[in-house]
C-alpha cells in the first residue's frame, strides 16, 4: 500500500521548530547591516566626511587643459590658488582649486576659448538629462552612473546625480548612506510626491566632496511612489505637478539653470519611477554585459521599454532624446564568447553601440570594496599598469558621452 505524502503546516512548524521565514529574513537583514555599517565606520568614522584626494599639479593641468608649466607659472605669479606643498616637493591642488584656475582662465578670453576651460551651457542649449538604465543586475548602471557624474564634474561641468533606486548604491558611492543619514522625505520622493508634503527639489540636494556635483540621494522611501501613482492614476482630478510621467520631469525644470548635466541612475526594473525618468531624460545609457543571459535579458528589457513608452506617448508624454546608446561594461577582449556577443550588437545596432567598451579591471573592483571609484583613488594605491588600463577605458566611454553631450549643445570637442 502506498504511504499517503505528508502534508507539513508550515505555520506550526515554523512556531515550533524556530523563527518564521519573515523573521529569519529580518535577523538575516539586521546581522547584515549592522555589520556593514561596522565596515564603513571603520572607514569612514561618522565623525568624518568622505574627501576627494588632491590632484598632482600635472592631473590638475590635464583636466583643466594648460600645461604644467603654465599651471606652474601662474602659481609663482600668484594668479590662482595656492597648491600644497608636500616633502618631495611635489605640487597638490583639490578640485575646488582646479575650478578656480578654471573660472580665472575663462575670465580672460571670450567665446569658444573661454568655453574651453568652463564649459557652462548658454543660451538654447538645454540641460542635459542622461538616463543609466536596465534591469539586469550585474550590467555595471551604478558604476557607469557614479564614474560618468564625476567625470563631468572633474572637467568643469556643474553636475546633479539623481539616485532613483531604493537600494540607494549611487548614494553610497557619494558617501551618503540611505539607511543613517537620508531622513523621511529627503529624497526624490519628496518633489514627486502626490500629497501636500511635496517638497521643492531644491530643498533636497546636497553638496558632494566632489567640487561642482551635487546629489539627490535615495533609500527604501522611493518604492513610496510605486505605491501612490496607482492610487493617483484613478483620481478624476489631476493631481497637483502633473501625472506620473511628468513629474521628474517638471522637479528638474525648478533647478535647471543650475546645472549642465544630470545623471540618474535608475532602478533595475521597469515601474513608475523609471519611466518618470526616462521621460525626463534627453538621453539614455544602457548597460549591457556582453553575454547572451545578459544581452536575452536586455532584448526583454527593450521591449517592455518600448511597449510603456509608446503608451506614454500616446497620453502626452515628450519623449524627444538627443541620443541612445548601449555601453559594453565589464568587458574582457580576450574572451572570445564577449567578443562574438560585441560583434552581434555591433552589426545589429551599429552607431548606437558606444566606440569604447568599459574593460573588466580589478582596479575598480578593489576601488569598489571600500565604496570609492577610479577617479577617487589615485595610481599609488594599486598597481600602475592596471589602473592606468582602467583609466584610460575610463576617460574613453566618458569622453565618447561628453562628446555626444556638446554635440547636442551644437558644439562637440
Amino acid at each position: 500500500m502506498t504511504k499517503a505524502p505528508t502534508v507539513l503546516n508550515t505555520t506550526n512548524r515554523s512556531l515550533a521548530e524556530g523563527p518564521t521565514v519573515d523573521e529569519t529574513i529580518g535577523e538575516h537583514a539586521g546581522l547584515l547591516s549592522s555589520q556593514i555599517q561596522a565596515m564603513s565606520d571603520a572607514l569612514f568614522p561618522p565623525t568624518s566626511k568622505k574627501s576627494l584626494r588632491r590632484f598632482t599639479s600635472g592631473e590638475a593641468a590635464r583636466l583643466i587643459g594648460i600645461s604644467d608649466s603654465t599651471l606652474r607659472k601662474m602659481s609663482l605669479a600668484g594668479e590662482g590658488p595656492t597648491p600644497e606643498v608636500v616633502s618631495n616637493g611635489r605640487r597638490l591642488y583639490t578640485l575646488g582649486q582646479i575650478n578656480e584656475v578654471r573660472h580665472r582662465l575663462a575670465g580672460t578670453v571670450r567665446g569658444k576659448d573661454a568655453n574651453a576651460f568652463l564649459p557652462r551651457r548658454a543660451g538654447t542649449e538645454h540641460l542635459q538629462v542622461l538616463a543609466v538604465a536596465n534591469f539586469k543586475g550585474g550590467s555595471g548602471k551604478t558604476t557607469t552612473a557614479a564614474h560618468l557624474a564625476q567625470y563631468f564634474g572633474l572637467h568643469g561641468y556643474r553636475t546633479l546625480a539623481i539616485d532613483l533606486d531604493p537600494q540607494a548604491s549611487l548614494s553610497a558611492l557619494f558617501g551618503v548612506l540611505p539607511e543613517a543619514e537620508v531622513e523621511s522625505n529627503e529624497t526624490l520622493y519628496a518633489a514627486i510626491r502626490y500629497d501636500d508634503r511635496r517638497r521643492p527639489l531644491s530643498e533636497v540636494i546636497v553638496p558632494t566632496y566632489f567640487d561642482g556635483v551635487d546629489l539627490v540621494p535615495a533609500n527604501l522611501e522611493l518604492m513610496e511612489f510605486e505605491h501612490t501613482t496607482p492610487l493617483a492614476l484613478t483620481r478624476e482630478v489631476r493631481p497637483d505637478g502633473g501625472v506620473f510621467f511628468l513629474r521628474v520631469a517638471q522637479a528638474l525644470d525648478e533647478v535647471a539653470d543650475r546645472y549642465d548635466v544630470v545623471v540618474m541612475d535608475c532602478p533595475p526594473q521597469l515601474g513608475f519611477l523609471t519611466l518618470a525618468g526616462l521621460c525626463a531624460a534627453t538621453g539614455m545609457l544602457i548597460t549591457v554585459h556582453p553575454q547572451m543571459l545578459d544581452v536575452a535579458s536586455m532584448s526583454q528589457f527593450l521591449r517592455m521599454t518600448e511597449e510603456l513608452l509608446a503608451t506614454v506617448r500616446e497620453k502626452g508624454g515628450g519623449l524627444r532624446y538627443d541620443f541612445i546608446r548601449y555601453l559594453l561594461t565589464r568587458y574582457e577582449p580576450q574572451d572570445g564568447p564577449q567578443t562574438k556577443v560585441a560583434a552581434l550588437l555591433r552589426n545589429l545596432f551599429g552607431d548606437h553601440v558606444l566606440t569604447n567598451a568599459m574593460v573588466k579591471s580589478t582596479s575598480i573592483s578593489d576601488a569598489g570594496l571600500s565604496k570609492q571609484t577610479l577617479y577617487e583613488i589615485g595610481r599609488e594605491s594599486m598597481t600602475r599598469s592596471t589602473y592606468d588600463r582602467a583609466m584610460e577605458a575610463l576617460d574613453a566611454v566618458n569622453g565618447e558621452i561628453e562628446t555626444l553631450v556638446r554635440t547636442a549643445w551644437g558644439r562637440p570637442l
